[in-house]
């Protein structure tokens, strides 16, 4: 994507007459994108020069040396995994799958601490840290969390010869209270990874996904298999009475060979070019949605997906961090190909984890009528943080808010259902039940 910006002095040449002459005016040079910026609410300095994109990830106490992109076009860096970085010089930043803009502000030079080398050893390790949850995550409070009370409790168990193993635990126990399915630590020198989920939902296994197809094609589709798309990520059949039944376990991973952004909406556009058809749009009576069992993924396909659903314009959510202004992010109708604007039935569960929930907040305020049915999602919305410690181990956490129209957010319990049934419990399938399946299909009909 070559940038355009609206302060680029145009191509028209401006003439001055002197002593009688026209001569052309000097030309305004083009505004450059090189050189140090913050990325406000980010904890995060990137350094542009020589067309590489040099990321710092920044706290109050450390500054530590983050990813590297490549330039590929005007403004616009490629990391390692095909994440696009688009750098305006009026500031701002886009990151390719995340939809918004994140704020750019210029710094003279990298703050001191990343020229200086950084202690590695466990206290260090410890107070960066506790720090990049100081500064970044935006849920204590809702969690009923004193994050400096954990400090108090945590840090005098800390010396600098503090074994590594001791520290992760240490550092997971520090976590456990906050049951964030966006929260992780990892440990890749002793192979540990600690992460959990809200009580009482459970975390998405290929077992259970294999199970809960079987049950849906048996039970809920009479033994028709749905068409597969997107390596198997997405799945349609057609249902009795003109409706149709849309599956969708992921917001990614639709090509297995190129995991760029760009590749995974070709293969969604794919997708949906065949489920949604001028034949079909027209005389759909009703889809079901079904998220119950999606791990996440990129938001802007999710988006992508709901500019399929309407005839018109509306706010899916905004979204901020704790230093930055709420953002409204829109859901504009599709152009140039058909759009289905009817009734939706959305099945969720606390197995509908992160993009899943954005997608399913997208619909909330959707034109027509959308009907939620199921369980509460998992309650994680945010990007995730990907910070490396000193010592080389790394943590996950959230650092952005998703507000309704009314300015709520839904972390921590979740996306509530209109309509509430049981999903996948065991008493389901031995009972050749879906219980949200036939709510979905009832509320469709005009009965739900």
């Amino acid at each position: 994507m070559r940038h355009r910006s609206s302060k680029a002095a145009t191509a028209l040449v401006a003439l001055a007459l002197v002593g009688g002459a026209v001569v052309p005016a000097a030309a305004t040079p083009r505004p450059t994108v090189d050189g140090v910026w913050r990325v406000n609410g980010y904890g995060t300095v990137l350094s542009i020069t020589d067309g590489r994109l040099q990321e710092y990830q920044t706290t109050a106490v450390s500054c530590l040396k983050g990813e590297a992109s490549q330039r590929t076009a005007q403004g616009v860096y490629r990391s390692a995994d095909g994440t696009l970085l688009t750098v305006r010089p009026t500031g701002s930043l886009e990151v390719s799958g995340s939809p918004g803009r994140r704020e750019l502000r210029r710094l003279a030079r990298l703050p001191a601490a990343c020229g200086r080398p950084a202690s590695t050893d466990a206290v260090a390790t410890f107070d960066v840290f506790w720090q990049s949850f100081e500064e970044n995550y935006p849920f204590f409070a809702a969690k009923g969390i004193d994050w400096h009370a954990v400090r108090d409790t945590y840090r005098p168990k800390v010396h600098a010869g503090t074994a590594r193993d001791e520290l992760f635990a240490l550092f997971s126990e520090m976590v456990t209270p906050l049951y964030d399915a966006h929260v992780a630590v990892f440990d890749e020198d002793g192979d540990r990874y600690f992460a959990q989920v809200r009580p009482g939902t459970t975390m998405i296994g290929e077992k259970l996904d294999t199970r809960v197809k079987k049950h849906i094609v048996r039970r809920d589709l009479n033994g028709r298999k749905p068409q597969e798309f997107a390596s198997g990520r997405i799945s349609y059949a057609d249902l009795p009475g003109g409706r149709g039944y849309l599956r969708i376990s992921g917001f990614g991973g639709y090509n297995r060979q190129d995991p760029s952004y760009a590749a995974q909406l070709a293969e969604l556009d794919k997708a949906l070019d065949a489920v949604l058809t001028a034949g079909r749009t027209a005389s759909l009576t009703g889809l079901v949605i079904d998220l119950r069992l999606n791990g996440g993924g990129s938001d802007s396909l999710g988006l992508h997906i709901a500019e399929r659903l309407t005839d018109t314009a509306y706010v899916a959510y905004r979204k901020r961090t704790q230093y930055t202004r709420p953002q409204s992010i829109a859901v504009n109708p599709a152009r140039g190909v058909p759009r289905y604007g009817g009734p939706v039935a959305v099945l969720t569960a606390g197995t509908t984890f992160s993009a899943g929930e954005t997608f399913t907040q997208a619909l909330i305020d959707r034109p027509g009528r959308t009907v939620r049915i199921g369980q509460n999602t998992q309650g994680v919305f945010s990007d995730i943080q990907d910070r490396t410690l000193p010592n080389g181990m790394a943590v996950w956490l959230p650092n952005e808010e998703f507000l309704t129209r009314s300015g709520r957010t839904f972390d921590g319990a979740g996306i509530p259902p209109h309509i509430r049934t049981p999903v996948f419990a065991e008493e389901e399938f031995a009972k050749n039940r879906d219980s949200a399946f036939d709510a979905a299909v009832a509320a469709l009909r005009g009965r739900g």
